[in-house]
């Protein structure tokens, strides 16, 4: 796939900026058009009995966003455009911005934090619904790239196979990867695994698999100590996948990712 067009979220709260930096210089390396969808909670703008809407605090929260975006994506000239979801509740922001998702290449979001005003499951139901990639930043950290050393959760899934297909954009050729497949002990190792290190090898993707048996230890801590030995700056997983297949994926195990990462995700679903 050829990434074209980003959308990435932002808002009124510092956070914004490093997802904004990561988001322009994937598009400086990839050509790709940058969009910026502001959203977040708000209270319509009360006098007396007559609520209006938008208030003044929410026009100058978009006024300031719309500013440092201004400044963020200089060096991409023309190639960017600035969206409100010009919405205040929860859901009519989800809802606008799933819908406005759907129309994009990649979407970049940040991880969610319990005092920013932006609706607490966004991230996850633009996983769910958008049927697009999303690249999820963590709520600490700076990120200048991604791709140099991805690591791919594999599970011998449809969604592990989505999620390595949607980060090949992202990914810098002659990349050092790392596919980790976690399983429990009754499970055997992915008897084709050999065909994926080949298939990334012929994207210029220098990549080793690597087979965890686990216990009692979670599925997913164990993955999150791997991206960490490997020095990951992109993990790529299915997200919420169903049938056989889903220790990586359905429910508790993508949101404990969606809590608990250490590096930008790739959730693809």
């Amino acid at each position: 796939m050829i990434l074209a067009n980003i959308l990435v979220h932002v808002d009124s709260r510092p956070r914004t900026a490093a997802r904004l930096a990561l988001a322009v210089r994937i598009a400086e390396r990839t050509g790709a058009r940058l969009t910026a969808l502001f959203a977040e909670k708000a209270e319509a703008h009360v006098v007396g009995t007559v609520a209006t809407w938008p208030s003044p605090h929410y026009v100058a929260a978009v006024e300031n966003a719309r500013s440092a975006f201004s400044s963020a994506t200089a060096p991409l000239g023309d190639r960017v455009a600035f969206m409100d979801t010009n919405r205040g509740s929860d859901v009519e922001i989800s809802r606008r911005f799933v819908a406005i998702a759907r129309m994009f290449d990649l979407v970049v979001l940040g991880q969610t934090q319990g005092d920013v005003p932006v609706p607490a499951k966004l991230p996850e139901e633009t996983i769910v619904e958008s049927g697009r990639p999303v690249l999820v930043v963590p709520y600490v950290g700076t990120y200048a790239d991604v791709g140099s050393r991805p690591l791919f959760a594999w599970r011998g899934s449809r969604g592990s196979a989505r999620a390595i297909s949607d980060a090949m954009p992202l990914l810098k050729s002659g990349c050092e990867g790392l596919i980790v497949e976690v399983a429990r002990k009754s499970e055997e190792r992915d008897e084709f695994a050999d065909l994926l290190v080949a298939n990334l090898a012929a994207h210029k993707v220098a990549a080793r698999y690597q087979h965890f048996v686990v216990d009692e230890i979670s599925v997913m801590d164990t993955l999150l100590s791997a991206a960490s030995d490997h020095a990951a700056d992109l993990l790529a997983i299915g997200a919420f996948d169903s049938g056989a297949n889903i220790l990586f994926g359905h429910g508790a195990g993508t949101r404990h990712i969606l809590a608990h990462m250490t590096a930008p995700v790739l959730f693809s679903h």
